[in-house]
């Protein structure tokens, strides 16, 4: 399985993160193209080697005209779907927008459809979240690990005025990661687009064993004397099709609710990064007709989805179980379907085997677009993967 591995030993943000992905062999072509790609234009991606603490790191800057000072959620979710991305990626970057609004309303006390991201709405933060996912996409990567983080010290100046270092949406999106303060005088390390970054592709902290297959340095802004302000990100091979995960199943039963708003509260933990949502119909006291509700999700979400539950259903109490998850290794693939492209996740059986699934929204927007049933070209989508996993 190809793996990421980030090592932020002097912090992340979204741009060292581009650079350290540039380092390891992502196309520089691919990220100049990616404004036009999300329909942003007249912006320029500047790219250059530069040197920080003697370590040559590669170095991403965007060259962006006058440009509204952030943007609310609804406007970012807009952009993004209409990027013509893969859909995963779309459902990535769509998730690491809603942990920072989650984030800045806890901290101000509003919904996330009220918070205006400030620096995390601009034009850069948006290449950077969008670039990022799918710039790992484009290099083959399957997983991703993040050593412990360095945080930084200080203050730092932002729109709400100065904060502590780190600052609280990005300490909130880090909540369940191992961080550590310092290095001492360095001032913030995290910004929240680094922070909400590892909240969503972080499978955890890097595995015990792994094969090195490339590394490279994403440089960040600053340079200190004496050492490198950099961001380390390691290709690497890991042993094994599958994984075993620690993950946490949130339970909670329901019976006095409308069905349609409890729907619209499963929609909300999908969004948040729950893994799997499921619901189905349970027998409560007095033969009143319920519903059981199971999430499932990472250590980290835990607490966002219990107090979500418990705020947005009638739900009086959620338990909480520890479960363990073996996971098949996954890929994706690009299949063409009469002239539309179609994505396919392919997964590796413990035989050693291969078995392809076309994604169905893109199946739907293919019989959609060319009048034929969503069977027919279900079919065809197969038979295309199959094709492809023969060769």
């Amino acid at each position: 399985m190809r793996a990421a591995i980030l090592d932020p030993f002097s912090g992340i943000a979204g741009d060292m993160t581009l650079g350290a992905m540039l380092a390891v062999g992502l196309d520089p072509a691919w990220l100049r193209a990616l404004p036009d790609t999300l329909g942003l234009r007249d912006i320029k991606v500047e790219i250059q080697e530069v040197i920080r603490g003697e370590i040559a790191c590669q170095k991403v800057d965007f060259d962006i005209p006058p440009q509204p000072h952030g943007r609310h959620i609804t406007e970012i979710r807009e952009l993004v779907a209409r990027s013509g991305a893969p859909e995963d990626v779309r459902r990535r970057a769509d998730a690491a927008f809603t942990a920072i609004a989650t984030a800045e309303g806890a901290i101000h006390g509003m919904p996330p459809e009220a918070v205006h991201l400030h620096e995390v709405g601009a034009v850069d933060a948006i290449l950077d979240v969008v670039g990022v996912v799918w710039g790992l996409e484009q290099l083959g990567v399957e997983r991703v690990f993040c050593g412990t983080i360095a945080l930084g010290d200080g203050t730092v100046k932002a729109a709400h005025g100065i904060l502590p270092v780190p600052a609280p949406a990005t300490l909130k999106l880090l909540e369940g990661h191992p961080v550590r303060p310092g290095p001492e005088n360095s001032g913030e390390l995290v910004t929240p687009t680094g922070a909400a970054l590892v909240r969503v592709l972080s499978s955890g902290p890097p595995p015990r064993e792994y094969v090195p297959v490339t590394s490279g340095f994403g440089a960040g802004t600053k340079d200190f004397r004496g050492r490198a302000n950099a961001l380390r990100l390691i290709l690497a091979d890991v042993e094994g099709g599958e994984t075993r995960e620690d993950l946490i199943e949130i339970v909670c039963d329901i019976d006095d609710m409308n069905p349609e708003y409890l729907a619209a509260t499963l929609d909300r933990a999908r969004d948040r990064g729950a893994f799997d949502v499921t619901s189905f119909a349970a027998m409560m006291k007095h033969g009143r007709h319920g519903t059981r509700v199971e999430i499932l999700c990472r250590p980290v979400d835990a607490g966002s989805l219990e107090s979500l539950m418990l705020d947005e259903t009638t739900s009086i109490g959620v338990r909480r179980r520890s479960v363990q998850r073996r996971a098949l290794s996954r890929t994706v693939i690009r299949i063409t379907v009469l002239g539309h492209e179609i994505s396919a996740k392919v997964v590796a059986l413990p035989n050693g085997s291969r078995r392809a699934k076309p994604e169905f929204v893109d199946v739907q927007r293919v019989a959609l677009a060319t009048g034929r049933p969503l069977q027919d070209i279900s079919t065809l989508a197969n038979a295309e993967a199959e094709r492809q996993l023969q060769r």
